[in-house]
């Protein structure tokens, strides 16, 4: 896949308001022109997937999660039709990659969400996404990808990746280093 050339995008980590660099996480920001530069972005994160990996994904109504989540599937191998699981709250998809494991925690409580096993998704064989998972903070495991959709104009969004344990630092570094983000 070749690097995004139209939109102007940028990874960096976050720096306080004397330069100095947040040690606890680290936020590296893209810049999306439409819903094509995010899929892009989701399909390069997609490659990098494997067993195990979490990724939440958090954001106002229409900041984009779904389609996010639907462009990983597709990257995965996912056929057919991929639909936010709003009121299923779990969705199990087979992928010609990995399984894909999408989760919407919108409409339960933290407590509610803790009785559906979700460790055993997030330790399986598969990729596990979880729209609205700034609501079950104390669930997630302790590595994971938190990326932040935010509207900036009809098309344009902000997307904000913040990366919870080694691995996903990388990621996040190698899509900076690849071009993927400049």
């Amino acid at each position: 896949m070749t690097p995004l050339t139209r939109t102007p995008a940028s990874c960096r980590p976050l720096t306080g308001e004397k330069g100095e660099t947040n040690t606890d996480t680290s936020i590296y920001t893209f810049l999306s022109n439409d819903e094509r530069d995010t899929a892009r972005l989701a399909e390069q994160l997609a490659g990098l997937m494997e067993p195990g990996t979490v990724v939440t994904l958090d954001g106002d109504l229409g900041a984009g999660k779904t389609r996010f989540s639907q462009a990983v599937a597709r990257a995965l191998g996912v056929p057919g039709i991929v639909n936010s699981p709003t009121f299923t709250i779990i969705k199990e998809y087979e992928g010609d990659r990995l399984p894909f494991y999408h989760m919407d925690v919108y409409r339960i409580s933290e407590l509610e969400a803790g009785e559906l096993g979700l460790d055993d998704y997030f330790f399986g064989e598969g990729v596990t996404l979880v729209e609205w998972a700034e609501l079950i903070p104390g669930l997630l495991p302790a590595d994971y990808l938190a990326i932040r959709l935010n509207r900036t104009g009809d098309t344009e969004r902000t997307i904000e990746l913040m990366p919870h344990g080694e691995l996903y630092e990388h990621w996040c570094k190698r899509l900076k280093e690849n071009g993927t983000i400049l």
